[in-house]
């Protein structure tokens, strides 16, 4: 019943979150009109390689398209395409593409051009092939865990992003879409338990702490959200609005540490709960320096995920560093290495907080069934409960 009460009012948020704000008008980029569509025929190819494009092709193609999707399925119209070294679709009859048609001016046919290639069919195939393996070799875990990154992705796309857009404040949404997100899918591993609590109370506060983390240090700096990279265009698309820019640089740092502190707080409170299990005569402060001792592994292991996750992000920006040669007081100064450092430093602070806080409740919970299974003549019986 609690269940089927939770998703009731969680489809009613999602459906009134997501209503169109007050005095919001369609946008111009959600007129556009694309459509999937194939190379038919090969008009004109004049592309060529240059020495500094690693073999892709620039130039100029002529092209006939057949849509394949939408009302014009079946459609031909011709297209010219423009190949850059950064915008390449380099075209052949049959290649698979997304074509864009706007109206000309007098409105009574399309104009054709090709943005991307159709990548739909790779991605979803890698996506099968990834949701298979889960399936496969997690069994039922795997396909609790299938739902738990779904429900992830619709509360980031469907919750949290109309929450920021109807101006509440970015980071509280954050924990707020933290927090549901960890119950949630810990609920779905492993069910309604005392260390389904745990991990999620470890998490959430994890999670916290590692914004607490960023926030003290993006004031002291100071630096927010108007540093990011996408600043300027969210201020021109959203000017007026009540979205609030300057906490989003928290909350992205939130949401990209949630999952590493998931993992973090699952794994030290399965163990915690594990070796309790085996020994119920461990007392409490054993239990939290096992917990502890086994989350160092975990800690290093995470904390080096999350900083070579944002390394990768920020490779191309760390190559035109060393390209330029500037000098490192400028480098480590810059809003661009700042943001992936207090980016990748916060999220680990999150981890190893997590670890002695996951401990502490861990062994707290534990020994308190303990307590509770003592029985009246003085023998302590073995505590075999299944957690």
């Amino acid at each position: 019943m609690a269940s089927f009460l939770f998703i009731l009012v969680y489809i009613a948020i999602l459906v009134w979150i997501n209503q169109p704000l007050p005095g919001e008008v369609p946008t111009a980029a959600s007129q556009i009109k694309f459509a999937r569509a194939h190379v038919t025929e090969l008009i004109r190819d004049e592309g060529k390689t240059e020495d500094w494009t690693e073999g892709l092709r620039i130039g100029v193609q002529e092209v006939y398209l057949q849509i394949d999707s939408g009302e014009d399925r079946g459609k031909i119209l011709p297209a010219v395409n423009y190949m850059s070294g950064y915008n390449n679709v380099d075209l052949k009859a049959g290649t698979k593409v997304i074509v864009r048609m706007d109206m000309d001016a007098s409105g009574r046919s399309y104009i054709a051009s090709i943005p991307n290639y159709n990548r739909g069919p790779a991605l979803l195939g890698l996506t099968v092939i990834f949701l298979l393996f889960l399936a496969v070799l997690g069994g039922k875990k795997g396909i609790a865990a299938m739902l738990g990154l779904a429900f992830a992705m619709v509360d980031i796309w469907f919750l949290l992003i109309p929450m920021i857009r109807h101006g509440i404040n970015p980071i509280l949404s954050s924990i707020v879409i933290a927090a549901v997100t960890t119950a949630v899918s810990l609920i779905l591993l492993n069910g309604l338990s005392r260390k389904t609590l745990c991990a999620t109370i470890g998490c959430v506060g994890g999670v916290a702490m590692a914004g607490a983390a960023a926030a003290l240090t993006a004031a002291a700096t100071p630096i927010n959200g108007f540093n990011m990279p996408e600043a300027e265009e969210l201020v021109l698309r959203t000017g007026g609005t009540s979205l609030n820019i300057s906490g989003l640089l928290i909350s992205a740092i939130l949401i990209a540490a949630l999952g590493a502190v998931m993992d973090v707080a699952m794994t030290i409170t399965s163990a915690v709960f594990e070796v309790h299990q085996l020994n119920p005569e461990l007392n409490r402060q054993k239990l939290i320096r096992s917990g502890i001792n086994i989350g160092r592994d975990a800690m290093g292991t995470m904390a080096n995920t999350l900083i070579l996750a944002f390394a990768g992000s920020a490779l191309n920006m760390l190559i035109l560093f060393r390209i330029f040669d500037y000098p490192y007081l400028q480098i480590f100064n810059s809003d661009m290495m700042a943001l992936e450092i207090i980016q990748g430093i916060s999220g680990s602070i999150g981890i190893v907080m997590t670890v002695p806080l996951v401990s502490f409740l861990s062994a707290f919970m534990c020994t308190r069934t303990n307590a509770a299974d003592m029985p009246v003549k003085g023998k302590q019986r073995k505590n075999r409960k299944k957690y």
